[in-house]
């Protein structure tokens, strides 16, 4: 079958399309014929061999992807031949990557994909999904009523994390740099869409909320925005840092003044509790279509090198998704 295979870290040019063998499902796993992969900033860290979870060379990428179950092994009851399926692989559960026409993964990483839902959007569930449901709803706790800055919201986290906190019923105001970014946050159902909040713009973000400043924001870019998050937040507030690249230097004292809480969010830190709440809870808001993934750039497999270099660079909007033949 064809993947993509590594075979030496480094960057995005260690991706090769190429034959591989073929997989086959063992006691407890299922085999699935892949339509489309999720490419996610992990597999980017991943693919340098310094980040957190080091792969065993050779390997083939990719956690999430979606398509039709082919083959099933003992043991496995959750799911028959022919059924739709989204795959999300975590929490060091066995998977021979979704870079590729099939994977095989633990019955336990395999869930029903509706029939309104296309194999695209259900690539782009998985870690983008979870993460937004776990900075919501696990770790600043929200409330219906309560207003929800997404700084950042033009992204495949944020703008899950828009229609998730609607769905919930809080209002959500969502950021973005560009207007073809700005679009896609409308279009996931944001009540306000504006600039991404600076210092001088604090004063207008605050004029939307009545003076008191959003009850949680979700931050992606906390080296960049921390302090100018801590001016703005309400209260006894929440910043859960979803994203960061880099240091920043900020005056703790912002943070006492509100009595406002600063939560780091991470997915491999789930209990296995929060982790099934988390899967059942993006499972019943995407029956329900109040979770719709909103594709940005679709890549054929071969193409995987360039949805790495978009991701590191910071370009485009929306999910990136491979659509395998």
């Amino acid at each position: 079958m064809k993947a993509i295979q590594v075979t030496q870290f480094g960057g995005p040019e260690k991706l090769v399309y190429t034959d591989v063998e073929d997989v086959v499902a063992g006691k407890g796993e299922v085999c699935v014929r892949l339509y489309a992969a999720g490419v996610n900033p992990a597999d980017v860290y991943a693919l340098t061999g310094t980040y957190s979870t080091i792969p065993q060379l050779p390997y083939t990428p990719g956690v999430d992807g979606a398509g039709i179950v082919e083959a099933i092994g003992e043991e496995v009851s959750n799911v028959r031949v022919g059924d739709r399926v989204f795959i999300a692989t975590l929490n060091g559960s066995y998977s021979t990557g979704t870079f590729a026409q099939k994977v095989v993964c633990d019955k336990t990483n395999v869930y029903p994909l509706p029939d309104h839902v296309s194999f695209e959007q259900g690539a782009a569930l998985g870690i983008p999904a979870l993460t937004a449901y776990r900075a919501l709803f696990q770790r600043a706790n929200l409330k219906p009523s309560q207003i929800v800055l997404v700084h950042g919201a033009s992204g495949g986290v944020g703008l899950q994390a828009v229609q998730m906190a609607k769905a919930h019923g809080a209002k959500v105001i969502g950021t973005a740099s560009k207007p073809e970014g700005k679009k896609l946050v409308e279009q996931a159902g944001a009540d306000v869409v504006i600039d991404h909040v600076k210092e001088a713009t604090i004063k207008d973000v605050l004029a939307l909320t009545e003076g008191n400043g959003p009850d949680v924001i979700i931050e992606f870019l906390a080296n960049v925005n921390l302090e100018t998050d801590l001016k703005l937040i309400s209260p006894f507030g929440k910043i859960v840092i979803v994203g960061n690249r880099g240091s920043i230097e900020i005056n703790p004292r912002l943070a006492m003044q509100k009595e406002c809480d600063i939560l780091g969010t991470a997915l491999f830190n789930s209990r296995q509790d929060e982790y099934e709440q988390s899967i059942h809870g993006v499972i019943d808001m995407l029956t329900s279509g109040a979770l719709r993934p909103i594709i940005g750039t679709t890549l054929s497999l071969q193409k995987a090198s360039q949805g790495f270099e978009m991701l590191a660079k910071g370009i485009g909007n929306g999910k990136i998704v491979l659509s395998i033949d």
